[in-house]
């Protein structure tokens, strides 16, 4: 299924954008805080480890916020604000909408960092360390992450539905929409491979098991047995807020993402489309589904990669990571706070 009408153009635009204002994106560096914020990385990674303990799925969710912050106009936190009366923000987005969710984990970050240095560490940061975190407190690699981008005053719902891809979307399109934010084939299998851990809707495969491409027949790109779990699991009119492991280790970061692929168990479109429709893609998913040490490391280079993605529009660290500064939003909270 192609992507959303204009999202390429969109994607270019903003590349264009980016190179015009190369003066404005900020210089990212390990260690950023060290002596501003000494300890930010260890407060974000005690608070994603508090939230593991509550909810294993919080972890696969927290993750997924730099895709989807990132993808969109650069990391630059916008994806964590709320609709304002003049702002439709990026929540209620297609792909968002009702599937985004932890927030409150950031949110649950952001306080303890603005207690400990308050107005130092930005938002977009914070998504930044927290998704290297969620790997790693669930057995992946670990990397040293790139600091210093500031936060958005604003989000963007349309720019979001123009650019995120739909579940439905197949390896093609896909590798188009990679290649507009300079991420190579085996960025986006690897990348995809965030899907080791964390769960999705029913609401999103459905389509695959009783009307794939409108054809009203599933799709036969799916083994048997697993098409028959799915079945019980999202039946026919039934609960589409249902959840389902996208992989058959969906609380342990490994390669079993891609075994599953390879064995036409992916839980998605978008992932299994991977293995059964392009050459360029299927070689990748077979190379990492044998060799977990290479996803490994090609993972880290893709996120290593996306976080570079930045937003040349100047911005600021925010106090609320839901609100800008100064805004009526942010000002009635923080007198609640003084009261």
């Amino acid at each position: 299924m192609a992507l959303p009408r204009g999202c390429l153009p969109l994607v270019a635009v903003f590349l264009a954008t980016i190179c015009r204002a190369e003066a404005a994106v900020r210089e990212l560096k390990v260690g950023y805080y060290a002596e501003t914020c000494p300890g930010a990385e260890d407060i974000v990674r005690e608070t994603i480890a508090r939230a593991r303990a509550r909810e294993a799925r919080s972890v696969a969710s927290v993750m997924r916020l730099q895709f989807h912050d990132c993808f969109v106009n650069g990391c630059d936190g916008s994806v964590l604000m709320d609709d304002t009366p003049t702002m439709l923000g990026e929540k209620e987005a297609l792909s968002n909408i009702n599937s985004l969710r932890s927030f409150e984990v950031i949110d649950e970050a952001k306080e303890a960092l603005e207690e400990h240095c308050p107005g130092v560490v930005s938002c977009a940061d914070i998504v930044v360390v927290a998704a290297r975190d969620a790997v790693v407190l669930t057995g992946g690699p670990n990397w040293e992450v790139r600091l210093g981008r500031e936060d958005s005053l604003t989000a963007s719902q349309e720019d979001s539905d123009n650019i995120m891809p739909s579940p439905r979307a197949n390896a093609s399109a896909l590798i188009r929409l990679f290649a507009n934010l300079n991420l190579t084939v085996t960025d986006l299998v690897a990348l995809s491979g965030s899907h080791s851990i964390g769960e999705a809707r029913c609401f999103s495969i459905v389509f695959r098991l009783y009307n794939q491409s409108g054809s009203g027949r599933p799709d036969p790109n799916m083994d048997a047995t697993y098409r028959n779990a799915l079945d019980t699991l999202c039946p026919r009119g039934g609960d589409e807020e249902v959840t389902g492991g996208m992989d058959a280790t969906p609380v342990i970061f490994d390669n079993q993402y891609f075994k599953d692929l390879v064995g036409l168990r992916g839980f998605l479109n978008s992932d299994q489309t991977l293995f059964s429709d392009n050459a360029r893609t299927r070689r990748v998913v077979k190379q990492f589904s044998e060799d977990q040490d290479a996803f490994f490391r090609a993972f880290v280079k893709g996120m290593i990669k996306m976080g570079e993605l930045q937003n040349p529009v100047k911005g600021e660290i925010r106090h609320n990571c839901r609100v800008a500064n100064g805004s009526p939003t942010e000002v009635v909270a923080s007198h609640a706070v003084d009261l």
